[in-house]
């Protein structure tokens, strides 16, 4: 499985290396680039108010990006403990549910350019919520399927269309910024998801409990 992920690394990076020119190098110390970057992220927080609609939107990606890295953390498993999956079963389903997310991702991707982004990620939280709560209650291995199959749908199309709601909303000048805090937002708190996780499954000592 790793010789298979790095030939995929290896086959699809080539069309970056070969047909992306290269920007030109920064000439700044690591000392400056530093203070630069504290600078800006200061600059950016002072004038905070005079992007709104992107702090909230930040806010919110922070909290159900946290949902979805608990469910990438656990869910292997919380199938295997909770159905009694074997490793070879478990495996199994994390590939069906890549392809799935993956064709969900294509699949809204054209939903994307008709009704917008925040739409089809309003869609796909919707999607993600009903299957996963119902997942919860599932008691047979092939109702966990089904449902963690088309909860999968809408994983890849929350992920793309947060990135181009946030292309869209960032000013040009301010894009590559702004997606440096895009990036900071889903990782400053992606421990809190798996640890709220772990506080309610051992206070409760059920894992239907934690995952919901």
């Amino acid at each position: 499985t790793f010789l298979l992920t790095a030939a995929w690394y290896a086959i699809f990076s080539l069309p970056l290396f070969i047909s992306v020119p290269r920007s030109p190098p920064s000439t700044k110390s690591m000392q400056t680039a530093a203070r630069a970057g504290i600078s800006q992220l200061w600059g950016f927080l002072k004038e905070i108010r005079t992007y709104t609609n992107i702090v909230r939107f930040l806010i919110a990606k922070m909290f159900y990006v946290d949902g979805l890295a608990t469910l990438f953390a656990f869910g292997g498993i919380y199938a295997a403990t909770t159905f009694g999956m074997s490793q070879h079963e478990v495996l199994q389903l994390g590939i069906a549910m890549n392809l799935t997310s993956g064709l969900g991702a294509v699949s809204l991707a054209f939903l994307d350019d008709k009704i917008g982004s925040k739409r089809v990620i309003l869609i796909s939280i919707i999607g993600l919520i009903i299957p996963g709560t119902l997942a919860i209650f599932a008691v047979a291995k092939w109702q966990f399927w089904v449902l963690g199959m088309l909860m999968c749908l809408f994983v890849g199309p929350v992920q793309s269309s947060s990135r181009a709601l946030m292309a869209r909303m960032a000013p040009a000048p301010m894009r590559r910024q702004m997606f440096g805090f895009y990036m900071l937002s889903g990782k400053a708190t992606a421990f809190f998801g798996p640890l709220l996780y772990g506080w309610i499954t051992y206070a409760t000592g059920s894992l239907r409990m934690g995952m919901s």
